[in-house]
């Protein structure tokens, strides 16, 4: 962002200004004549700033704005001969516009920076050797080669390579990201050493660097709930001051002085003027918003924002955002004759064929996979197939029997596993607990929430018992299970209707429920469109003590618009009796209405300072086309519970997180419904 004394919309502000200063020390040395033109020229420098602005809008039948008011106060105050008074206000006005647009400026500057992290070209592998491209022209799946020193032309997952990238202007981490094989990275990265060979998972212009720019391009185009409060104040407020000034000068012409009513009418006009409302809490929320994307946190609406200060309840899904939406196996029992890594192993060689979120958890904790044959996967049920003459089957309790080891079954679905039994020639051999475990900052971020005073609920479709496990663990007394989309989207309507609700999801499923409620928070700007979609806020980082940062954030915001709506209507509510008496005049009133609207400026600003993000952890968002997806539960009721595993770029100790937000335009009834 340029220096305030290079800015251009501080130009004609600050030659008023100085054509202002001139003017006082002529008048002072008693040249008349040169202190008229000097204050002439203040009054066109800084009324050019808002004068023809004023008298466009009103031939075209808009908004009567505030600037309205001080043409009007400016134009008759030159009639009555107040020159050098007509020319302190409008350097006033302008100044304190000036500083306005700066600090809206200075909010929108990190846009422009997202947009300078992409890369102008790419490199991508084809038959005829590598090629060089537009960046734009990224195609999903194309390979892309990326060596050292150079930026990710758009999301997507290594193939071949190993390498630290950097992606703290993204993310704000610190630390550079080590990724091989496998790994999601993110557009705008920049490539310590090495070669990298990365599959595009996205298109060039449509990848989360641009998700995010195009949504915190619509946050700078929406006002929040106060700012259409403070609109609604404002205008109803200029026609009533007009009428109020003209019956001042109607009626002190008939019983008194005309020129001294007319005047004073003059003074009443600039002194009710709503300015400083209606830059009040435009001014808070662009720079609360604009700071928060200093820290990864994109949200999409002023008005978002303003609900986000609201919010004394969350509810939350458990897969992908309670837990780390990777499957693993937590506990396996065996009969006596066979130990665990047999089990392990004989599983592993029947589901290594299998594209099932718990199979891939299978074949990872085994070390030793004997070859298997005749392998056939039951869809919704298990898999089964022939390992050294004996028949296999490996699934759900309800499609292998797990006999004596039911009692062991038992206690582990009561521990929140999901259940897979493992049979040899029709007798059960043992059965293996996988579980979707807890994020490791979950109970954290839980405790934060319940000491700050939000009430934490817990939304899943997965079944009671895994449910309640997990909320125990993570320390939630209220939990909702089993439930299908729209059993959320009507329980998170609920809770919306008695107190102030935030939803948190990252899946199809959680659209429906991230629409009805206060806010909608996406975990992960890579992650479900339909919840993206559907959301007010969305977070890049997926670490969750940064929801309660986020919240104190809005809580603040919210407090610094309701001081500035107090201030503002104090400013007009003590000027006009001062001006309406005549204790101020119209130099006077100027004074002190435009300095305490740049009051009103400097108050907005603070809230762009972030507390609370500090020293936090966050795993970057996964890209949901690495997502293997699978349903919580299955509709012929044969498979287990499941979770959609991801692949994660994880982030070395030390590293920060970024926070993210992003959210809808509004709450429409056309969104996909999950």
């Amino acid at each position: 962002m340029v220096s305030w004394w290079r800015d251009p919309a501080l130009a004609f502000p600050a030659s008023s200004g100085l054509l202002l200063a001139a003017g006082y020390i002529a008048q002072w040395s008693g040249g008349d004549s040169l202190s008229t033109a000097l204050f002439s020229l203040a009054l066109a420098a800084g009324g050019w700033t808002f004068a023809p602005s004023a008298v466009r809008n009103l031939f075209s039948h808009r908004f009567l704005g505030v600037g309205l008011l001080m043409t009007i106060a400016a134009t008759g105050a030159v009639i009555l001969g107040h020159v050098g008074e007509a020319a302190a206000l409008a350097f006033l006005f302008s100044i304190a516009e000036g500083l306005e647009d700066r600090a809206m400026d200075r909010a929108k500057h990190g846009l422009s920076a997202l947009l300078s992290l992409m890369p102008q070209t790419a490199r991508i592998s084809t038959f005829d050797g590598d090629r060089t491209v537009v960046a734009a022209d990224v195609n999903r799946l194309d390979i892309l080669i990326v060596g050292g020193g150079e930026r990710v032309a758009t999301d997507g997952v290594v193939v071949s390579g190993r390498s630290n990238l950097d992606t703290s202007a993204i993310t704000g981490e610190s630390i550079p990201v080590e990724v091989g094989p496998g790994d999601g990275v993110l557009a705008g990265s920049v490539n310590s050493t090495g070669t990298l060979q990365i599959e595009a998972s996205a298109d060039g212009t449509d990848n989360s660097l641009t998700t995010i720019v195009r949504l915190v391009q619509e946050a700078h185009e929406r006002k929040g709930e106060r700012a259409r409060l403070a609109d609604r104040i404002a205008k109803p407020l200029v026609p009533i001051v007009l009428f109020a000034a003209a019956l001042v000068a109607l009626l002190g012409s008939v019983f008194g002085d005309s020129s001294t009513w007319i005047e004073r009418a003059l003074v009443v006009l600039v002194a009710a003027s709503p300015c400083a409302m209606a830059i009040a809490v435009p001014v808070t929320v662009i720079s609360a918003i604009g700071s928060a994307s200093k820290f990864g946190i994109i949200i999409k609406s002023g008005e978002a924002f303003e609900r986000f200060g609201t919010i004394r309840q969350i509810a939350m899904d458990k897969t992908g955002t309670l837990t780390r939406n990777t499957p693993q196996v937590v506990d396996a029992e065996a009969i006596e004759s066979m130990s665990r890594g047999e089990l392990l192993g004989i599983a592993a060689s029947l589901e290594r064929a299998s594209t099932h979120p718990l199979a891939a958890a299978v074949v990872a904790s085994a070390s030793d996979v004997p070859e298997s044959s005749d392998v056939e996967e039951i869809p919704g049920c298990g898999i089964r197939g022939t390992l050294a003459g004996a028949a296999i089957r490996v699934g759900s309790p309800r499609w292998v029997d797990p006999g004596p080891l039911t009692a062991r079954s038992e206690e582990m679905a009561s521990a929140g596993m999901s259940l897979v039994v493992v049979e040899r020639d029709g007798a059960p051999i043992g059965v293996i607990g996988i579980r979707d475990e807890l994020r490791p900052e979950a109970v954290e971020a839980i405790a934060l929430m319940r000491d700050a005073g939000i009430e934490v609920v817990m939304l899943t479709g997965d079944n009671a018992r895994t449910a309640h496990a997990l909320a125990a663990e993570a320390g939630i007394s209220t939990v909702h299970a089993d439930q299908m989309p729209e059993d959320k989207a009507r329980i998170v309507e609920e809770l919306s209707r008695k107190a102030p609700t935030a939803m948190i999801g990252d899946g199809v499923n959680d659209a429906p429920a991230l629409a009805g409620a206060t806010i909608g928070i996406a975990m992960g700007v890579g992650g479900s469109a339909a919840a993206i979609e559907s959301a007010d806020i969305a977070f890049t980082g997926h670490d969750l003590r940064l929801i309660p940062a986020a919240i104190q954030h809005a809580h603040r915001g919210r407090r610094i618009m309701t001081s500035n709506i107090l201030l503002a209507l104090a400013i007009i509510v003590v000027l006009f009796p001062l001006a309406l008496w005549g204790i101020l005049g119209l130099a006077g009133v100027v004074l002190v209405h435009e300095l305490a609207e740049v009051v009103v400026i400097g108050n907005g600003a603070r809230a762009s300072r972030v507390r609370g993000l500090g020293g936090l952890r966050a795993e970057p968002a996964p890209d949901p086309l690495l997502e293997t997806v699978a349903g919580e539960g299955c509709a012929d009721g044969c498979c287990a519970p499941t979770a959609p595993p991801v692949l994660i770029a994880k982030p070395l100790p030390g590293q920060r997180p970024l926070l993210a937000v992003t959210s809808r335009d509004d709450q429409r009834s056309d969104l996909p419904k999950g």
